[in-house]
């Protein structure tokens, strides 16, 4: 199945394509750069393997939660792309990308995703992964809470767990004074989004361009920026 996939949710901006030849993505962390690269990206990696949108059968996108700016710009562009091809997207959950990469690259099975969301919160979810259909599965809800309503999750994983930028920008309240080693994982990548999206249409779960609606967890919006981040 041909599926290409994009992301912009967090301080990383990627593009993944999968087709006859396999996967080939572009992935860099590029902060409030995502508007000028993304559709640079999607050009390079359709080029680079002689495709072209109208070749596409799936199209999917990061959509959140993350960056308000960042989940609204993959959005739109996705928008786009579906508006002229007429395509059907699927929508991938960035906290659920991340744990999928900790499953596919690193054979982690369980992963608690925690993504810093500004204002003192972060979003989390905690996702299995299903052996019979290689994707990963959401325990529960995906939430926005601030992180010392975390610190009792948190200790019932190991740290090739941990997935997420949540995790440094709030180690001291999650009980994680020093982290041992770099997280497995720390920012979403579209590459990984592939196969949670091709379940999703296997599922049925998938939207017309019209139906796309991002997914931000909370109502209030962050706007004080941190130097050098979105």
């Amino acid at each position: 199945m041909n599926i290409l996939a994009i992301d912009t949710s967090t301080e990383a901006c990627s593009v993944a394509l999968q087709t006859s030849k396999g996967i080939d993505c572009e992935f860099d962390v590029c902060p409030q750069q995502h508007s000028q690269k993304i559709l640079g990206m999607i050009d390079a990696v359709l080029k680079r393997n002689g495709a072209h949108l109208s070749d596409m059968q799936l199209l999917a996108y990061g959509c959140g939660p993350g960056s308000f700016t960042g989940v609204r710009i993959a959005a739109s562009t996705m928008q786009g792309l579906a508006l002229g091809t007429n395509l059907p997207v699927a929508e991938v959950s960035t906290l659920a990308t991340m744990a999928q990469e900790n499953a596919e690259r690193f054979n982690v099975s369980k992963s608690l995703a925690l993504i810093d969301a500004r204002m003192s919160e972060v979003y989390k979810g905690q996702y299995t992964l299903d052996a019979t259909t290689g994707g990963v599965v959401l325990q529960g809800e995906e939430a926005v809470i601030p992180p010392n309503e975390v610190v009792s999750t948190v200790v019932n994983y190991d740290h090739e767990s941990f997935v997420g930028t949540g995790y440094a920008a709030y180690k001291d309240i999650l009980g994680l004074t020093e982290l041992p080693k770099p997280l497995n994982v720390e920012y979403p990548n579209a590459k990984y989004m592939l196969a949670l999206a091709k379940q999703a249409q296997l599922s049925g779960k998938t939207v017309s361009a019209s139906e796309i609606v991002p997914t931000y967890l909370r109502d209030k919006v962050t706007w004080k920026k941190l130097p050098g981040r979105e």
